[in-house]
């Protein structure tokens, strides 16, 4: 209940800062603002984010890591670690409507946004770390969380090209036409961490027999 209630309190901050920040631009949108508009007090906000960026972000990105997690536990066991764990990513990064419209206007559109959503493929390491050990079974425990942290840089190198790309191709409507394809980035990027992958799966398999 105690843990229901804290994801509660901060998808409701979440979602309120990115309401305000829709509203208002996200320079006119003060912590204040946020914790009144989620009923809750400045120091609780300080509890869950510590700027308004993340928290504005936050709405979109969603608990991604225990997504990413869990998709690449639920591929079939015939499938390899490498392909599960990319296939898993470039679905959870590029789901209809993630970022929505409106959502991507606002992030491209603001350099300390662009950072902070960025900065969000930090969250996936860890579960991904868990996701990985559990395919992996009984192995050296630093070999999981190497390959989720290197899983992690090359997502993040993958989002931060894209969104700088995509922020320079505003129309002159105002409008974002998102630039290259985020599916292709997001493969080309992991591409070079396939051979770890599947060195860490045959290794785990031989340990087995």
């Amino acid at each position: 209940m105690r843990e229901q209630k804290k994801q509660a309190t901060r998808e409701a901050l979440s979602a309120a800062a990115l309401r305000l920040a829709l509203e208002r631009g996200p320079d006119n949108v003060r912590v204040d603002d946020i914790a009144e508009a989620a009923g809750v007090s400045p120091r609780t906000y300080n509890n869950y984010f510590s700027s308004r960026e993340q928290a504005i972000v936050a709405a979109v990105t969603g608990e991604r890591g225990a997504r990413v997690a869990a998709a690449v536990a639920d591929r079939p066991a015939d499938v390899g670690l490498a392909a599960a764990v990319i296939e898993a990513i470039v679905d959870q990064y590029t789901a209809p409507g993630e970022p929505g419209r409106d959502a991507l206007l606002l992030i491209t559109a603001s350099p300390a946004l662009r950072e902070a959503f960025v900065d969000t493929t930090g969250a996936i390491e860890h579960p991904l770390t868990d996701a990985i050990a559990g395919r992996l079974g009984d192995t050296d425990p630093h070999t999981a969380r190497v390959l989720a942290a290197s899983v992690a840089a090359a997502v993040r190198l993958a989002l931060g090209r894209w969104l700088q790309t995509t922020a320079a191709s505003f129309t002159a409507g105002g409008l974002v036409v998102p630039s290259g394809s985020l599916p292709d980035l997001l493969r080309a990027t992991l591409a070079p961490l396939a051979p770890a992958l599947d060195a860490a799966e045959q290794q785990a398999l031989r340990r087995r027999r």
